[in-house]
């Protein structure tokens, strides 16, 4: 009988472990939830990430996976674009022209981050200076994951699926 409440005992002991460590992995994840949202959070109010793109949709054909890091940098007093454009122009193109229309710097230019849905920010950039991109709207959500649609005056519209991160340091030589 004395075995009988050991062996019982025992069983609740490891039966109440398993279910505490059940609660505490449920805690760390939604910790490690709210951490994450925390720090986009503070990267979206700093002016200081960047959107790093995963995938391109154009406006007609089908989605390309990236193998190229493209991003597109968003600094307190700049705005730097280094994306692919794949879709159909309005207008001529320069004869030999080799770079994306989604490749320059501007340092003028309009920046407006409102609140979005389900914790998430929908942010404007107009650049001022680039008379090709007439708008970027780009959707955070709390978790980092984000979108990204580019308007042009004279090219299709094009979307990318990606994530928005910190900027990474650069070396010094």
């Amino acid at each position: 009988m004395k075995r009988f409440f050991v062996l019982k005992a025992a069983i609740l002991l490891l039966l109440g472990a398993v279910t505490t460590t059940g609660l505490f992995a449920q805690e760390t994840k939604a910790q490690q939830k709210a951490d994450k949202a925390a720090k986009v959070k503070s990267l979206i109010d700093s002016h200081n990430y960047v959107f790093v793109a995963q995938t391109a949709l154009p406006m007609s054909g089908r989605m390309r996976n990236l193998t190229s890091e493209y991003n597109l940098t968003v600094a307190a007093d700049s705005v730097v674009s280094y994306l692919p454009y794949f879709g159909r122009a309005y207008t001529s193109v320069d004869y030999g022209a080799t770079r994306s229309p989604l490749d320059f710097k501007t340092k003028s230019f309009d920046y407006n981050a409102t609140p979005g849905k389900k914790d998430g920010w929908n942010i404007t950039i107009k650049p001022k200076d680039n008379r090709g991109v007439q708008s970027f709207n780009l959707s955070v959500s709390s978790e980092g994951y984000a979108s990204l649609q580019v308007t042009s005056s004279d090219r299709s519209p094009i979307s990318f699926n990606g994530y928005v991160t910190e900027v990474k340091a650069k070396k010094k030589k």
